[in-house]
C-alpha cells in the first residue's frame, strides 16, 4: 500500500526530562550492548564472536542488523533502547507493521501505565488467560528531539491514525513517515485523555533511560483494573 504523507505534519520540539517507558520485567536488559565496545560500528563482529562461545547471545541481542551502525547507542541504559529496535513484535504496533522497531514512551507515568495496561490486557484476553499477575519495569530518561506532531494535524487526517481499535491506517502511515526520514511522531495518548506519547524511529533520538521502579498489573480474567507499586507497597485502581 502506498501512503501519502505529503504534506508532513508540523514538527514539534519535544523536551521531556523524564520520558517514561514500561517494559515487561521478564525480559532482562541485554547487557552485551553496554559492555562489548564503546564503538557500535564494531558490534557485528564482536557479537558474532561471542555467539561462537555462547549461542544464546544471538537470541538475547535480537536482529542487530536492523539498526545501522551509525544509529546504534552504547553505554549504561543502552540495552533498554536497543531492545526496542532489535526484538520485533511480528504483529506490529500503532506505527510499525512489524518489520522495524519503534521506541514508545509517554510524557508521564500515568499515561505510560494506561497505554501498557491496555496492551497487556489485550494480550491476556487473546491468550484466554485466567486471572494472573505480570511484573513490569519502569524506565525514565530524557528525550530532546524534533518529532512530527499529530496534535497539530487536522482531525480528518489524524483520527484514523489514532483509532483506538485498529492500526489499519496508522501502520502504513508510520512506515511512510519512517521512510521519509522522520525521527518519530508526537501524538496524543489513545488510552488516557490529556496524555502525550512519542513513537521514535531511531535509537539516536532517545536519551539513555534508567530503571525507576517496578509495578505489577493484575489481570482479573476480563480486564486490568489495578496495579501494584513495589516502591510504595500499594495497589492503585486503574482510572
Amino acid at each position: 500500500m502506498v501512503v501519502a504523507v505529503d504534506p508532513l505534519p508540523p514538527e514539534r520540539r519535544v523536551t521531556w526530562a523524564r520520558a517514561t517507558r514500561i517494559v515487561a520485567a521478564r525480559y532482562p536488559p541485554i547487557h552485551l550492548f553496554e559492555r562489548v565496545s564503546p564503538d557500535p560500528a564494531v558490534w557485528d563482529a564482536l557479537i558474532a564472536a561471542e555467539t561462537l562461545v555462547n549461542p544464546r547471545v544471538r537470541d538475547e541481542v535480537g536482529e542487530i542488523r536492523l539498526v545501522p551502525p551509525e544509529e546504534r547507542v552504547s553505554g549504561p541504559g543502552a540495552s533498554f533502547v536497543m531492545a526496542a529496535f532489535t526484538h520485533l513484535n511480528p504483529r506490529g504496533s500503532r506505527f510499525s507493521d512489524g518489520r522495524y522497531g519503534v521506541y514508545y514512551a509517554a510524557r508521564d507515568l500515568a499515561t505510560a501505565i494506561a497505554e501498557t495496561a491496555f496492551h497487556f490486557a489485550r494480550f491476556a484476553a487473546d491468550a484466554a488467560d485466567g486471572p494472573r499477575y505480570e511484573d513490569f519495569r519502569v524506565l525514565v530518561g530524557p528525550i530532546a528531539e524534533r518529532f512530527h506532531d499529530l496534535t497539530r494535524l487536522e482531525a480528518a487526517r489524524s483520527a484514523p491514525l489514532l483509532d483506538p481499535d485498529s492500526y489499519r491506517a496508522s501502520q502504513p502511515w508510520g512506515r511512510a513517515m519512517r521512510d521519509a526520514g522522520s525521527c518519530g511522531i508526537h501524538y496524543p495518548s489513545v488510552r488516557r485523555p490529556g496524555g502525550r506519547c512519542v513513537a521514535v524511529f531511531s535509537p539516536r533520538s532517545v536519551g539513555l533511560p534508567r530503571p525507576a521502579g517496578h509495578i505489577q498489573y493484575h489481570w482479573d480474567g476480563t480486564a486490568v483494573r489495578r496495579y501494584f507499586d513495589y516502591a510504595t507497597g500499594t495497589w492503585t485502581a486503574m482510572g
